[in-house]
């Protein structure tokens, strides 16, 4: 499975939600959502957005697992390039790195929006409908 994962933040901190979408290997989208989270950072929206999509996944099949983020910050502290220094994210990082284990195998890798617009349009599409702009469909 693939899944891709965006975390929003209009203002840091400022109103914030996520993005996610699942893809089995063929490019077959399993599952997607936008979801609004309330008042946060970006980092930790992005966090956010990669737990919730842990989850879901976990249901969908245990094994093996790449996701995929714009969030170059949050990629690096995943395979330990970065320390995880901000005391809002270390509890976070601890609970993507246990969910991360429950599959048979992982990885992460960084990717440019143009390539995570689906998790991207998706949290921005939650954002807009909560504050009340932009149109009301997807």
């Amino acid at each position: 499975m693939r899944l891709y994962t965006d975390g929003a933040a209009r203002g840091n901190p400022g109103p914030a939600a996520v993005g996610i979408v699942i893809e089995d290997d063929e490019g077959q989208v399993l599952w997607k959502e936008g979801r609004y989270l309330g008042e946060t950072t970006n980092n930790v929206a992005e966090y956010q957005a990669l737990l919730i999509g842990l989850v879901t996944a976990r249901t969908l099949g245990p094994g093996p697992l790449v996701v995929r983020m714009d969030s170059e910050l949050v990629v690096k502290q995943l395979t330990g390039a970065y320390r995880v220094k901000h005391p809002a994210l270390i509890p976070l990082h601890r609970k993507a790195l246990a969910e991360l284990g429950r599959f048979s195998s992982w990885r992460a890798e960084h990717v440019r929006r143009e390539k995570n617009q689906m998790a991207d349009h998706l949290a921005n599409l939650a954002l807009d409908r909560t504050l009340g702009v932009g149109p009301e469909t997807d």
